[in-house]
């Protein structure tokens, strides 16, 4: 890059460039063209060089258009130079002539670097953390020209280009300059308009090209099966959720009902012609629905870009970029605005633990073990056939780190939910003995992945108070939910795996059997306060020939939704927070698929909506009764009545919170009706129901204590109580006093 004239109006002599540089310009295996191509001095003036393939003349301007010097062609390939008087600064503008063709270039060789020396400190520290600001493709204005300013991290290449509809996917002509400090690539190329296609074209090690790469930090991807990077303007959103955010900023997570509603975005509803929906489209939809059926959170299974649709986003090439199949990202900004505005959060499924091996993703990047781990044993994944990243490597790090950031501070998402988390902790994750290698204190633990992970929760948490982060970990790992300075992991939540294996073995089982197999909904209660749990209903318990909730339930058709309701009763009157997958919550009967929509038809059918109006007052009476959900994760929240009457499959505990009237949950788990059941309760007078799953407007056959129970003084501090217990359901008791 040439320096300011050392007087205006000088001119160099005429300039003969070597034969050995022009060939290494044409065929692209120039060094360091930036210190050959562009404007230099020479002399007491300067030449200009650039090379314009199939161009027969080319005249140099300045930025006002004024004509600075005619140039020489020294190459029919297209090389050129010569003398200019460049009167002012850089850049300079090229008019190339073909025959009547005409068409003008700005020399992306005659402008300055975009990052600095502080970049490169914060970057080789690992401490940078506005990375999304300064790598991928962002537009700006320098030094006068519009352009997009492209970084890539790319350390073992020879040569990075960036390529695209823009230079017609010619590697030669954008090469990128090395910052050799970080690794890191960059070149300003002017003049690119947004919705440009871009790879990047990488040379590895040892001279072999490499196949053309998506940009890791692309904030929008073509529509599959294309997968170019698209150049996008930066995010712009008129922000509505001021109140939102400062909620859920002041408050203890802990101690708010969080009812979340899990959402594969391309099948929750598809247009008539079975076509995806945009993200307005969605909006219109999701959105009232999801207030209508009171939940607080929307939890969207991964929506970053992905090749393959029945990965349902966790095998993601775009970490960064919402998918296409939903529109521009601008979109996704408005939907979650949209949620904040009525009090929706908005929790996105994150996937830090794997990525897929396609071509044009992360493996390989370079021509080298970037990413991933080079060794198979660390770097590869047996269940899925995908590379683990390496997270022993400070630019992976702040790779992952810098993408939760943006998602927190660019969409303002409430929560990440980090998925499969026990992968990421266990060197030995689905390895048998000799094919993974110990850390270095022998042990099987993945102490990079623990660093990781809590640093991820610091900066995050640090940087965003009200966001929430869920882990998706399905062993005793201990303190998963607990700061980071108290040993932790950080995590503000984990889902309860347990809860949702033993609970669903002991539903799907006969009740004639269910006496027998009583611990399975007892046992979860020994360590419910052991972390801050949400209680999962998720994608992964209805697919892959697990059936649907509805169809895993035991006995004819009515008993199948009996079982279902008093299990949802059950999950909602249980410690924790809750999640539920959509379908679910009308009793779909059909197994989830993401190929379509899901059967919105049966609610034309009594049962389907009755259990769809379950799960609505479900959510409301959760969300109005403090007693269910401000201890959700605390011992002091909850107290067994009856945890021991295996032989009727009757189960009873009050839920309660300082200050509030305790709520009492009784599940009668077998088709027996009890028409007088004893029961103790904490004081004596009259109790309300509050809610019964057996409830006629719910598909129940209408049994129950007409809306209250009398409970008599014993004089040993509780009173007894004498209950309808109806069949297959649970009854929720408030006392009315």
């Amino acid at each position: 890059m040439a320096k300011s004239p050392k007087r205006s109006g000088d001119v160099a002599k005429p300039d003969t460039p070597s034969a050995a540089e022009i060939e290494a310009i044409i065929h692209g295996t120039h060094g360091d063209p930036f210190a050959f191509l562009g404007v230099h001095e020479a002399g007491a003036g300067h030449v200009a060089r650039c090379f314009i393939p199939g161009a027969e003349t080319v005249i140099a301007h300045n930025l006002a258009g004024e004509p600075i010097g005619e140039l020489v062609r020294h190459h029919d390939a297209g090389f050129f130079s010569g003398p200019v008087k460049l009167d002012g600064v850089l850049p300079v503008r090229y008019r190339a002539t073909r025959g009547d063709a005409e068409w003008t270039i700005t020399d992306p060789y005659s402008f300055w670097p975009i990052l600095g020396p502080m970049d490169d400190y914060f970057i080789k520290e690992g401490s940078h953390l506005r990375l999304f600001d300064k790598m991928g493709a962002h537009p700006i204005k320098h030094q006068g020209v519009d352009g997009f300013h492209f970084a890539v991290w790319a350390p073992n290449a020879r040569r990075v280009s960036v390529v695209g509809d823009f230079n017609d996917w010619d590697g030669r002509l954008h090469v990128m300059r090395l910052r050799r400090d970080t690794g890191i690539w960059e070149i300003f190329a002017p003049d690119v308009r947004a919705g440009a296609t871009y790879k990047f074209e990488i040379v590895g090690p040892h001279g072999e090209l490499q196949p053309l790469k998506a940009d890791p930090f692309a904030r929008r991807a073509e529509m599959r099966p294309k997968n170019a990077s698209v150049t996008t303007p930066e995010l712009e959103q008129d922000w509505d959720d001021e109140a939102h955010r400062k909620h859920w900023a002041s408050i203890d997570q802990r101690r708010q009902p969080i009812s979340i509603y899990e959402v594969h975005a391309g099948s929750w509803q598809r247009r008539d012609d079975g076509s995806m929906l945009s993200w307005d489209e969605i909006a219109a939809r999701l959105i009232p629905y999801c207030v209508d059926m009171g939940f607080t959170h929307i939890e969207f299974m991964p929506v970053t870009e992905h090749p393959y649709d029945p990965s349902w986003g966790y095998q993601t090439t775009g970490l960064y970029a919402p998918s296409a199949r939903f529109g521009e990202p601008e979109g996704f900004a408005r939907f979650v605005n949209g949620c904040h505005k009525v009090g929706l959060g908005v929790i996105l499924d994150w996937v830090p633990a794997h990525f897929p091996t396609d071509a044009h993703g992360l493996r390989h990047f370079d021509g080298t073990a970037l990413y991933e781990h080079a060794d198979p044993r660390q770097g590869f994944h047996p269940d899925w056939n995908t590379a683990i990243y390496n997270f022993g490597r400070q630019e992976v790090l702040s790779y992952l780190i810098n993408n939760a950031l943006y998602w927190a501070e660019k969409f303002h998402l409430d929560g990440l939910r980090v998925d499969a988390v026990a992968s990421m902790l266990y060197l030995d994750y689905s390895r048998k003995e000799g094919e993974w290698i110990p850390n270095e204190y022998g042990g099987r633990e993945n102490l990079e992945s623990v660093r990781f992970l809590q640093q991820m929760n610091h900066h995050v948490y640090g940087s965003h108070p009200g966001i929430m982060t869920i882990a998706e970990e399905s062993t005793s790992w201990p303190k998963v939910s607990q700061p980071v300075h108290e040993g932790g992991l950080g995590f503000g939540f984990k889902w309860n795996m347990g809860f949702m294996h033993d609970t669903l073995s002991y539903f799907a089982r006969d009740p004639i059997y269910r006496k027998y197999h009583h611990q399975e909904l007892t046992f979860g209660l020994l360590y419910a306060f052991s972390e801050n749990f949400v209680l999962p209903i998720s994608h992964d318990e209805v697919v892959h020939g697990k059936g649907s909730m509805i169809a895993k339930m035991p006995g004819d058709d009515w008993q199948k939704f009996a079982n279902l309701r008093a299990y949802y009763g059950y999950m909602w009157g249980h410690p924790g927070k809750k999640l539920l997958f959509m379908g679910q919550e009308f009793a779909q009967w059909s197994e989830w698929s993401e190929a379509r929509s899901l059967d919105w038809n049966l609610l034309d059918y009594a049962p389907h909506e009755g259990m769809r109006r379950l799960i609505r007052d479900l959510n409301f009476t959760y969300r109005s009764k403090p007693a269910l959900h401000a201890r959700d994760c605390e011992g002091e929240g909850f107290e067994w009545i009856n945890a021991d009457d295996q032989e009727n499959s009757v189960l009873a505990w009050l839920r309660k919170a300082p200050g509030e009237k305790p709520v009492a949950v009784i599940c009668n788990l077998t088709p027996t009706y009890h028409e007088r059941y004893e029961l103790n309760l904490p004081a004596a007078g009259r109790w309300r129901e509050i809610l019964n799953t057996d409830a006629e407007i719910y598909g129940g056959s209408g049994k129950g204590n007409g809306g209250r129970v009398e409970a008599h003084a014993t004089g040993s501090g509780w009173a007894k109580a004498g209950l309808t217990l109806p069949p297959l359901a649970v009854i929720m008791l408030e006392l009315e006093q």
